[in-house]
């Protein structure tokens, strides 16, 4: 390796220096142009642990969301601007999703059916992928994965 100051090539390890900001490689006569730069420490490398998490369940809106929430809303002799009020949310949001042009993500859900006392919301259980075939998906090909999946 040479020296990126002088040229001349550095006999073991290059000196790092910063010099008018640009770090550089340098030989030991050109490191007193510039700030010596330590170098990082590696960071030890400890073995992960496997964390087994339960499984987190998915959830997904009904369909017919819309009528299910304009119904209970106009039960309670509510406005969509009163109901909007009750939930912290703007009108047009109110009346885009009981248009059905507008599907609630899961938090939204979750506050209608606070809200309005109703369920819109249906829970799925993950299906978890028994132990000896996930240590399988590391070398795994399109047509397992097919397999898996039918199942």
């Amino acid at each position: 390796m040479r020296c990126e100051i002088c040229g001349r090539k550095i006999r073991g390890k290059p000196i790092r220096v910063k010099i008018e900001g640009s770090v550089m490689d340098v030989c030991t006569d050109c490191s007193k142009f510039g700030k010596v730069q330590r170098q990082p420490k590696k960071p030890k490398r400890t073995p992960r642990k496997r964390i087994t998490r339960p499984m987190e369940p998915v959830y997904e809106v009904l369909e017919g969301y819309n009528r299910i929430i304009r119904e209970a809303r106009e039960k309670r002799g509510w406005s969509r601007e009163d109901l909007a009020k009750k939930m912290n949310e703007k009108v047009s949001v109110i009346h885009r999703i009981e248009a059905g042009r507008m599907e609630p993500d899961i938090k939204l859900a979750k506050k209608f059916e606070k809200t309005l006392n109703i369920k819109i919301l249906e829970k799925f259980e993950e299906e978890e992928i028994p132990e000896a075939s996930r240590g399988s998906l590391r070398g795994a090909t399109i047509g397992d994965i097919a397999r898996i999946k039918k199942r």
